[in-house]
């Protein structure tokens, strides 16, 4: 056989394990979490602040430590109830109000927002049909006479 009648392999780089695995994503190997921002109002003067207060004075540090990814924003509200208002990455906010809670209260709250991620609340009970195709016979509603063409 001459030389020239050899087949040759053409060069490939060889498939290695790690090479064969999924693109990352939220929740495989990588979680971003939702929360983007936690703002925290409250009134100096009202009686009702009085465990915000508290809880600004003593945990706030070391929420912000725990938390590095969310921006932590302080502001006053003159004679106002203080809340929490968290900021998600889909541009929801969710409003949760302080007063009448406990300093543990006012902890198991922030942790509520830095844990949820800004959508509605669904009920998983009974899903509502969504079609894929329009229907055969249209739009139906009973203030049209004549049915609806499309």
């Amino acid at each position: 056989m001459s030389s020239s009648s050899r087949l040759i392999a053409p060069l490939t780089k060889p498939v290695f394990r790690a090479q064969l695995c999924s693109k990352q994503a939220n929740g495989h190997i990588a979680f971003v979490p939702q929360v983007r921002k936690l703002v925290f109002e409250y009134s100096q003067n009202w009686s009702s602040s009085t465990n915000t207060r508290t809880y600004l004075k003593n945990n706030l540090q070391n929420l912000a430590r725990a938390n590095p990814h969310v921006e932590i924003v302080v502001r006053q509200r003159a004679n106002r109830q203080p809340i929490v208002r968290g900021l998600y990455l889909n541009d929801k906010e969710k409003v949760i109000p302080l007063n009448g809670f406990e300093v543990t209260g006012i902890e198991n709250k922030v942790q509520l927002l830095l844990d949820s991620s800004g959508t509605k609340i669904k009920s998983l009970k009974r899903r509502t049909v969504e079609s894929t195709t329009q229907s055969a016979r249209g739009i139906w509603s009973g203030l049209h006479d004549t049915p609806f063409q499309i």
